[in-house]
């Protein structure tokens, strides 16, 4: 992710002013939008003390490549992670549960999943450098403010991080359409990294062969799999049931 870059719609831009103001270099917003909606929205970011720049719709689109804006555009510095995965699996107080996505391409894909992994506490998501999308402006719209609060980290050798994750005796439990037994049947209580590939694909077979079991996620009508959002949302939501839902 460069140093800088653009936000668009309402949920990623207020998420950001309200974990990072001071990240939020200026607010471009359309000059036609006279809505409540828009209203109290910039009554906020003028409480941060934001620069607001007023736009036509065209120039937005322009800007951000697609009208689904909303009529509200940041340019931002991106926020650094300020630990490492190592720092960040020190600090939890609770058994670990980690999102592993492996090939996860399509911005919208991860966007999706880092809304699931934000609403069912996971405390990472962690992907491969190559083959995967870094976290953009369109990942940023889709996730709804997840994007600023769900670590993501990209690391260089999955596999190996798979490993480090096992010597600290996390669970590293992969989803396939051919596994033996269902997620309904796996312990979620331990630590746990969930590993979900990407769709049609699948994951990787090195990343395969470093899981430690594998499960499926039972499929009762015609279709042979699920989006990797949905299927991570059921993934994890199965996990929180089992850990229960109190907030940390």
């Amino acid at each position: 992710m460069s140093a800088k870059q653009l936000l668009f719609g309402f949920h990623a831009v207020t998420v950001r002013l309200k974990v990072a103001p001071d990240s939020v270099r200026e607010l471009l917003v359309d000059a036609g939008r006279k809505d409540q909606r828009m209203r109290q929205f910039l009554a906020r970011a003028e409480e941060a003390g934001v620069t607001i720049t007023e736009l036509d719709d065209d120039r937005l689109q322009k800007l951000c490549g697609t009208h689904r804006h909303q009529g509200v555009v940041a340019r931002v510095d991106a926020i650094q992670h300020t630990h490492s995965l190592d720092d960040l699996l020190d600090g939890i107080e609770e058994p670990p549960l980690i999102l592993v996505l492996d090939g996860i391409t399509d911005p919208h894909n991860l966007g999706a999943c880092l809304r699931v992994a934000d609403g069912a506490g996971v405390h990472a998501v962690i992907a491969p450098k190559d083959h995967a999308v870094g976290i953009n402006a369109t990942v940023a719209k889709v996730a709804s403010g997840a994007a600023e609060t769900v670590p993501y980290f990209m690391v260089t050798n999955l596999a190996r991080t798979l490993g480090e994750l096992k010597e600290r005796d996390i669970w590293v439990t992969g989803t396939s359409d051919d596994a033996p037994g269902t997620l309904y049947a796996a312990d979620f209580k331990v630590p746990t990294a969930l590993v979900l590939g990407a769709e049609g694909k699948g994951m990787r077979q090195l990343t395969r062969k470093h899981c430690d079991q594998l499960v499926s996620i039972p499929m009762m009508g015609g279709v042979e799999s699920l989006n990797v959002s949905v299927a991570s949302a059921v993934c994890l939501y199965e996990a929180r049931r089992q850990r229960g839902f109190t907030r940390g």
